[in-house]
């Protein structure tokens, strides 16, 4: 009886690390994450390596779906958004403590890979993966090949700009991007910066949640405002699913995909408030033909899916 041969995947986020055993039908034999440990330049290359050891089995190869931005031909993570280090040489330095072929890709590449082996974009040759999370990013996957870019960072839709007029700022830095809007670090900014002259927000859920200090308000308790059925924070969520939708619509403008699955923290917790806003908005910006949009079906661990399928396949990336 032939032995099944296994990979890890990594998943590398805004906030988490995450890492896992599986087969290449995706069969996931073990998971593990952690909160990014961003101490020193190695410490996420040493978080990794404890993590991987800690799986307690052989392994063929690893696949990494990373934050960006990225420099594929050097294995580096180049000046990830948000990790305060660039030019971190992760392919090499795994490769040099496991002694296996690693390859690297962008989160959302992954994540998009991930649906196309395992999910709803199966059948699916022109497709999509959107996460809305710490940060906001994409992959696609065009007539059934992945769009990379000359250094794998083609589809940084997060860094999109919404108006160059804004006064919010985004994890990269700039203003006015989708991300500054609608990410799970960046939406109590725009909640404060909408309620800012607005007498209701005295008297609103948003206020008494944050103890009566709009300066401690998080997405989550925008977002346990909104469940409330808060008037103010329903009007704020409309806002945000206009700009997701905006945003949605120049990535079909750009790409004419058929199907958009939408996956990352804040959405994955937050389904209908995210997704029904989004599909309320989109055909007012956009020209062509709607693509399906949905919620990923393969939950948190899309990344995860996808960074096993590189390591099984790195054709993919070719």
């Amino acid at each position: 009886m032939e032995m099944t041969k296994y990979a890890v995947g990594v998943d590398i986020g805004g906030t988490n690390v995450r890492v896992c055993l599986g087969d290449e039908n995706g069969n996931v034999k073990d998971k593990l994450s952690e909160k990014l440990d961003v101490e020193d330049k190695n410490s996420v290359t040493k978080q990794i390596v404890r993590m991987i050891n800690s799986l307690k089995s052989d392994f063929s190869a690893i696949g990494i779906g990373s934050i960006g931005l990225l420099d594929l031909k050097k294995g580096e993570l180049s000046n990830p958004v948000h990790i305060p280090f660039k030019n971190i040489p992760i392919v090499k330095q795994l490769k040099g403590v496991f002694d296996v072929p690693t390859y690297l890709v962008n989160d959302c590449d992954a994540g998009v890979i991930g649906e196309k082996s395992f999910g709803l974009g199966k059948k699916e040759e022109n497709l999509a993966y959107l996460t809305i999370s710490t940060g906001i990013g994409c992959g696609v996957v065009l007539n059934g090949k992945l769009i990379l870019g000359k250094d794998g960072n083609a589809t940084e839709v997060g860094h999109l700009t919404i108006d160059l007029n804004s006064k919010l700022k985004c994890g990269c830095g700039g203003y006015g991007h989708w991300e500054a809007y609608c990410s799970g670090r960046t939406i109590p900014n725009f909640v404060r910066l909408l309620g800012k002259n607005d007498t209701r927000l005295k008297n609103s859920l948003i206020l008494k949640l944050c103890n009566g200090n709009i300066a401690n308000l998080t997405s989550e308790k925008f977002f346990e405002a909104v469940k409330l059925k808060d008037e103010l924070s329903l009007e704020i969520l409309e806002k945000i699913g206009e700009v997701n939708a905006i945003g949605i619509s120049n990535i079909n403008a750009a790409y004419d995909v058929s199907l958009i699955t939408i996956g990352g923290s804040v959405a994955l917790k937050n389904e209908n408030f995210i997704l029904n806003p989004i599909i309320k908005n989109l055909s007012k910006h956009s020209l062509n033909r709607i693509p399906k949009v949905a919620i990923t079906q393969l939950g948190e661990d899309v990344v995860l899916y996808g960074a096993l399928a590189v390591a099984f396949d790195s054709s993919i990336l070719e």
